[in-house]
């Protein structure tokens, strides 16, 4: 079954970008949302935020089609220590198209290998994607 799966190349010029935002020098929540070309089998980029929270995020995500996500986020410590984790996140929403969902879970790994990601999550509801559940995510890494 797995030979009919399909895995999307990552646009050179996406992962340049990708490459740049790991070493943005910013300090403010900063967003990349790609989505897959599936005419072209190619992962693309959809949109970039700059200065964007997780409500306003949540809001520019599609319905019921999936979306990945790489999200530079300002975590302040309890101790006052502040770092910017880059976090993946795969939106793959309840009632997608299932080969679409089958193409973006099986490219999922090689877009996240592609951005030398380390932090990768996936929600199946946007409304999940919130500050506290980012953090709680996070912490399994402190």
């Amino acid at each position: 079954m797995s030979s009919s799966l399909v895995v999307c190349e990552v646009d050179p010029s996406l992962q340049e970008k990708l490459k740049m935002f790991r070493f943005r020098k910013e300090t403010n929540n900063a967003a990349i949302l790609m989505k897959i070309d599936m005419e072209k089998q190619l992962v693309i980029l959809e949109e970039e935020y700059e200065d964007i929270s997780l409500d306003d995020l949540r809001e520019e995500l599609p319905e019921r089609q999936p979306r990945y996500i790489v999200y530079s986020y300002k975590l302040v410590h309890a101790d006052g220590r502040v770092s910017y984790p880059l976090c993946f996140i795969f939106s793959s929403p309840v009632g997608c198209k299932p080969e679409q969902q089958m193409m973006y879970a099986g490219s999922k790994n090689r877009l996240v290998q592609s951005a030398e990601l380390t932090k990768v999550f996936e929600i199946r509801n946007a409304d999940d994607l919130t500050e506290e559940w980012l953090k709680e995510k996070l912490s399994f890494f402190h």
